[in-house]
């Protein structure tokens, strides 16, 4: 009786850390990419929220590597504008507009 106590204690326990973990993984677990705002590369939503338009861009991290984000936003950015994405493992987090200068230099590069 006692080992069958133990056993669904250890259980239990074992299931509080995975949710825990799993939490401080979707919290924490995070990439910085950078873009170029291109107005063609948007969309206006037809919905009742406060996200009106979804981007599609491609996006590059620090070492230059290419991904393809999409994100929404309440209101059509600056054409050109260079901008940072915050993602997470649910994808971008959140993002803010940034200057040329601030970009990674093997960033800077893909946009000469």
């Amino acid at each position: 009786m006692k080992r069958k106590g133990l056993i669904l204690a250890g259980s239990i326990l074992l299931v509080i850390c995975c949710i825990a973990g799993g939490f401080y993984y979707f919290e924490n677990h995070k990439g910085i990419y950078y873009s170029q705002i291109d107005n063609t590369k948007m969309k206006e939503l037809s919905t009742s929220d406060n996200m009106k338009f979804e981007y599609t861009l491609e996006c590059y991290n620090k070492q230059g590597k290419k991904k393809k984000l999409k994100f929404k936003t309440s209101r059509e950015l600056r054409e050109d504008a260079y901008i940072l994405l915050e993602v997470r493992a649910l994808g971008v987090h959140r993002w803010e507009e940034v200057q040329y200068d601030e970009l990674p230099a093997k960033v800077q590069q893909k946009y000469k």
